[in-house]
């Protein structure tokens, strides 16, 4: 119970975090307001979760584990970051909400993780739910002209996340959370410095106001330090597959938040489709406990 909890706060952590990285998008660029808030996550990272565990030295073994975790994490700033700029917000939503799907089939080819009957159940009712509440917000869900470049950017950062989510639950087995998360950090806050560099130079810093401000440590310290601190603890707990269907809770967080703090809408269809994702969750939790249950028998 403990770690779907844990997962549900996760999920609440990035859904909120739209509505405020709207707030920071309006005073600092994109590439700019990316790379600051990354910098913000290592902070934390780097100088207060790793102190919170015992350090243990990088075995040989686990570089490759920590290179391709490292770069999921990575690319998915980066494509997501362009991909978003590109497309409409529906089209992110459904290719986002798709996650699951993602997770379920990296962890087959690599054979890490089997999946359960009632994972794919669950996948296959928490997309009819992000369906609904895409519908429900009347967002526009189209592939044409430049929006089909810009859902190909975010199938890409999705998948990304995806071999960041499967190959960080394998460094969990030695490592603990803090040191995987501050260690992905360190490498993915790295490169992108290297790229958006010409952006944070173009960018008048004493201007911001400190509204922006708020919005890069919130969107740094806690959706990206600790929520993912937070994911690679309960995917280790739980299984990848199982912990990626807590993604398509977000957007039910994200809604909630854009109507009570933003002034949107939130519908009737919006309700029934956080409802159903919500049903996806329950029904994968239950089948996975029975077959676990089942099978030590």
């Amino acid at each position: 119970m403990q770690v779907h909890l844990i997962l549900a706060l996760v999920a609440l952590l990035w859904g909120l975090n739209p509505p405020a990285m709207k707030i920071g998008l309006m005073h600092i660029p994109a590439m700019a307001y990316n790379a600051v808030r990354l910098f913000a996550a290592f902070a934390i990272g780097w100088f207060v979760l790793r102190r919170l565990c015992v350090w243990v030295p990088l075995r040989k073994e686990d570089r490759k584990a920590l290179v391709i975790s490292s770069l999921g994490f990575f690319f998915f700033q980066i494509f997501f970051t362009f991909g978003l700029e590109r497309t409409t917000a529906g089209n992110s939503s459904l290719i986002l909400g798709c996650l699951p799907v993602s997770v379920a089939i990296i962890n087959h080819f690599h054979r890490f993780e089997s999946i359960k009957p009632g994972v794919i159940t669950g996948i296959a009712i928490s997309l009819a739910g992000v369906i609904l509440m895409v519908a429900g917000t009347g967002k526009e869900v189209s592939l044409s002209g430049s929006h089909l470049l810009g859902a190909l950017l975010l199938l890409t950062a999705q998948l990304s996340y995806g071999y960041y989510t499967v190959f960080s639950r394998t460094l969990s087995t030695t490592y603990s959370s803090y040191q995987i998360t501050a260690f992905i950090l360190l490498i993915s806050t790295g490169l992108f410095a290297i790229i958006s560099l010409p952006a944070i130079l173009t960018v008048d810093w004493q201007g911001i106001p400190w509204q922006g401000w708020a919005s890069v440590l919130y969107s740094g310290i806690f959706p990206l330090c600790l929520a993912n601190c937070l994911w690679i603890w309960g995917a280790a707990k739980a299984g990848s597959n199982t912990a990626s269907l807590y993604n398509n809770l977000a957007p039910v967080f994200a809604v909630g938040a854009g109507y009570l703090f933003l002034g949107e809408t939130f519908g009737w269809l919006q309700f029934v489709g956080a409802a159903v994702i919500l049903t996806g969750l329950y029904v994968a939790k239950t089948q996975s406990r029975k077959t676990a249950e089942t099978s030590s028998r």
